[in-house]
């Protein structure tokens, strides 16, 4: 038999086993599994007929999820030795390495994981094969209830009749799963168990409360080490944490995933809406304001009443059902078929900065990043097909601009492509989906394609940024749509006279601007850009002799736009430059008698770099210089420049 492999023909007998025949042709080491003419199989498979294969590694991203599977496999061995009565759920993978949802007599709690975690490094090192063996529904049905696992159970009688079953054994422990697998045990080496938390089974509160046991597995520990070190930095960035110790926002009791803004929160949220309002007014965009609350009639015509309610709030006045917008869509329909347009009037961009309420569930939301009160930079562009290209080219522009300015990039753009569940004819999806192909290779920019993401309504491209420490966000959206339009009326006189259906554009560059706060705060760790800092200078003197000095120094500054004040308190002169590093403000002017005589400034950056001898004028012109100002460097060199 002939095996392709690398380009490469090799000589095999039927029945040879493929890690055998991989180990006889290959040195490396980091082989998991193979991709046998295009289906992913386990090592420990046989060669049955002539093949195309491709070797999968721990570098590749199979590799890893096979890995990490065999490494939830694993704990569940370690559980079942230390705790016989628990019962299995089901142990996915995820990103960074997986889960394992348990039923326990004795909840597991924190302190019990590195015992856990113990028994797996022994049970590795037994260096157990890990053993494929297809069975019969009704025989894996009897295993599982013969070894209490009702959940297993449960599972088995929902797969369908002609779906393979297979069932992964090490020593005494069994576990089902599709795989493939490692081959051994030895081989799962770099692993931790990170957290526990609580689910419930099949993700439904009404259902059994469950025990979740997160772990995370790599090729090396080198590898787990680069990521736990990224997790330590993670941690000490969250927004959370630093919304609190900045004095930034925080969440109360009586609104539940509802940020309240502080003065300095406040300041930036406004910074980021005006830095948006200055991009629209240059590329053309008017800004709207429209209702919070609407007739259900609106939602029910929208579709949301249907698809949406469950994340919706409703109200009633008066017998008369309203529900609080979710998302801005419906209410730019209305006003755009206020009034009569001809394709003259077109493009029309409507921008809108309103405020969103979405019931999202408390175990969903999370700091900024997921709440139930928000607002977007959300824009909606009316424009007839002609205009398509050159609107969305000029989004992609814009976007960019967006986001270089705030340090993000490398953003990376995905074509989501029609969905199964979807409204519109083919030739429509065929047209829009051409079009935004075409658009995306026109603007010369890496995109990959996602089938079956797109919205129900058209195709969309996604985009993601990654943060300082190289975490992907999914910010930006732009979609087309073709179905409102016939939905709700919207249409315009053509040349001939004629009304024909808008084409809508819908777009988003921050997404949510809380979310967006969330993540800059991440992405700085709390060191904000000189420009967006909501206090960007301490004015510290050394003694109670400066105070006046020092007053008359803020007073200048301030009415020049900075923005800061003097630290007047009575706390000593090192507390004073500790606290202003610890609210990350940009520029400590510390002022002494020296620097009193002379009308000079001394000034220390939350980097710890000082500047002697520094003009008061090369400060005022800082505020000059904002937008060149994004990092600790930059403002050194204005400040010596000037």
């Amino acid at each position: 038999m002939i095996v392709e492999i690398n380009n490469k023909a090799y000589q095999a007998k039927e029945g040879d086993n493929l890690e055998d025949f991989i180990k006889q042709n290959f040195k490396q080491k980091n082989i998991v599994a193979a991709k046998v003419n295009d289906r992913l199989t386990d090592l420990s498979d046989c060669i049955r007929d002539n093949s195309k294969v491709e070797l999968i590694t721990t570098n590749h991203d199979d590799g890893l999820n096979i890995l990490r599977h065999s490494c939830a496999h694993l704990f569940g061995h370690a559980i079942k030795q230390l705790h016989p009565e628990t019962q299995m759920v089901i142990g996915p993978v995820i990103d960074n390495g997986f889960y394992y949802d348990i039923l326990s007599e004795n909840p597991l709690t924190e302190k019990d994981l590195p015992l856990i975690e113990n028994r797996m490094r022994k049970l590795a090192k037994r260096n157990y094969t890990i053993r494929r063996e297809v069975i019969s529904k009704e025989d894996a049905i009897a295993i599982f209830k013969s070894r209490n696992e009702p959940y297993k159970v449960e599972l088995l009688k929902e797969i369908p009749e002609d779906e393979v079953i297979a069932l992964y054994h090490h020593e005494e422990y069994i576990d089902m799963c599709r795989g493939p697998h490692l081959t051994n045990t030895k081989h799962v080496t770099a692993f931790k168990l990170m957290k526990i938390s609580g689910s419930y089974w099949k993700g439904d509160s009404s259902n059994q409360a469950l025990t979740r046991v997160y772990g995370t597995a790599w090729e090396s520990k080198e590898e787990q080490k680069k990521y736990l070190e990224k997790l330590e930095l993670a941690a000490k960035r969250d927004h959370r944490k630093l919304g609190t110790s900045l004095d930034l926002f925080y969440f109360d009791e009586f609104s539940p995933a509802m940020p309240f803004f502080l003065a300095k929160g406040t300041y930036i949220m406004n910074k980021l809406t005006d830095y948006m309002r200055e991009k629209y007014n240059r590329y053309g965009y008017e800004e709207v304001i429209t209702p919070q609350i609407f007739s259900s009639k609106l939602w029910d015509l929208s579709g949301h009443s249907s698809h949406f309610k469950e994340n919706m709030f409703f109200t009633e006045n008066d017998d008369n059902k309203m529900g609080i917008k979710p998302m801005n869509c419906p209410s730019h329909y209305l006003l755009f078929r206020s009034k009569l347009h001809s394709y003259k009037d077109l493009p029309i961009r409507y921008a809108d900065f309103g405020r969103l309420h979405r019931n999202e569930r408390s175990g969903v939301s999370h700091g900024l990043t997921r709440v139930k009160s928000f607002s977007q930079d959300d824009s909606h562009i009316f424009c007839t097909k002609d205009q398509i290209e050159s609107e969305i080219l000029s989004f992609l522009n814009l976007l960019q601009e967006v986001y270089e300015d705030f340090g993000f990039n490398k953003p990376t753009f995905y074509l989501s492509l029609r969905p199964e569940n979807r409204t519109g004819n083919d030739e429509m999806w065929d047209y829009s989906e051409s079009v935004m192909k075409n658009i995306l290779e026109k603007s010369g920019m890496d995109f990959s394609i996602q089938d079956g993401e797109g919205a129900f309504y058209g195709p969309k491209i996604d985009i993601t940024v990654p943060d300082a420490l190289e975490r992907e966000w999914q910010l930006g959206t732009v979609q087309l749509d073709f179905f409102a339009s016939e939905k709700f009326g919207l249409n315009y006189i053509n040349k001939d006279g004629d009304k024909e259906n808008v084409v809508l554009i819908h777009r988003a560059i921050f997404g949510s601007l809380e979310r967006f706060f969330g993540i800059l705060i991440e992405h700085f760790g709390g060191s904000f850009p000189f420009w967006l800092s909501p206090e960007q200078f301490s004015i510290i003197p050394i003694s109670e002799n400066q105070f006046e000095h020092c007053k008359s120094l803020e007073k200048k500054l301030l009415s020049q736009g900075l923005r800061g004040k003097v630290d007047l308190s009575s706390d000593r002169f090192n507390n004073k430059i500790r606290k202003a590093q610890q609210m990350k403000i940009p520029l400590m002017i510390i002022i002494g008698d020296k620097e009193v005589e002379n009308n000079l400034l001394t000034i220390r950056l939350r980097s710890g770099k000082n500047l002697n001898n520094v003009k008061i004028e090369s400060l005022i012109n800082l505020f000059k210089e904002n937008s060149k100002i994004n990092d600790d460097e930059s403002l050194k060199t204005v400040l010596e420049e000037t």
